[in-house]
């Protein structure tokens, strides 16, 4: 029986049944997560992850996936649970997570660049950059990296069947650095130094003609080589949002 004694009203157990107690939950708190008699355990440790992953028990699916991946560097599963690694940290979506993912999506495309997943670890590697993509006025590091990443992923892998939605994913993200570059023009032709706004805004042009807002660029573009006398110049950006934009 434990002796509790008394110290200003309140009770304490003495420091030994402290310990115990807390030697007792540490030692029983952990448990093989293999029951006996299971022959093939890292089938067992890649479905349980599976499992896991599909119910968003990013930890626990981790917790399969990465035992699979460290004891059994033979196993036909091994490949695919370094993915499922990368898609629970990726799933987590915390950005310390998708760091994580980030190093699990490139260790895969180095140690099997030729597995039939590849372009699937490519696109999930664009993925995790793109999720860090920030607002138009903010730092865009993520953006160019999730950018880069994915034009990877169209160019190398051009019949995946993710290419539809990485392409997607690809103009968004091309979107973002472009509103990016937008703005700053736009910034310029509001303050009147027309000049700044031209080369920001025709560099724009040249580097994504693709830009979903260049009806925009195009005019202000226009406008701003109307106000420094270039009014020849202006006229082919007018007639490009006709052509373009025609509804």
């Amino acid at each position: 029986m434990t002796v509790f004694w008394r110290r200003r009203g309140r009770m304490f157990a003495p420091a030994c049944t402290l310990v115990l107690v807390l030697l007792s939950a540490a030692c029983g708190g952990k448990k093989d997560v293999v029951p006996s008699g299971i022959t093939e355990v890292d089938k067992f440790l890649y479905d349980k992850g599976t499992e896991a992953l599909n119910k968003k028990r990013w930890y626990t699916a981790r917790e399969y996936f990465q035992r699979l991946v460290d004891n059994y560097p033979q196993s036909a599963y091994r490949p695919d649970a370094k993915l499922g690694v990368g898609d629970a940290y990726l799933g987590e979506g915390s950005t310390e997570s998708l760091t994580l993912g980030i190093a699990e999506f490139k260790e895969f495309l180095t140690f099997y660049p030729t597995n039939p997943r590849a372009d699937y670890a490519q696109y999930k590697l664009g993925l995790c950059h793109y999720y860090q993509m920030r607002g138009p006025q903010r730092d865009q590091s993520e953006t160019r990296q999730a950018v880069q990443e994915l034009e990877t992923f169209v160019e190398k892998y051009p019949n995946s069947s993710l290419v539809t939605e990485g392409t997607a994913k690809l103009r968004e993200a091309r979107d973002r650095l472009s509103t990016a570059e937008y703005q700053v023009g736009y910034f310029y032709f509001r303050q009147r130094w027309y000049p700044g706004a031209i080369e920001r805004l025709r560099a724009l042009v040249k580097a994504d003609p693709g830009f979903t807002q260049r009806d925009a660029v195009y005019f202000y573009l226009a406008e701003s080589l109307l106000k420094v006398k270039l009014d020849a110049e202006a006229l082919p950006y007018y007639d490009r949002i006709t052509k373009e934009f025609e509804r």
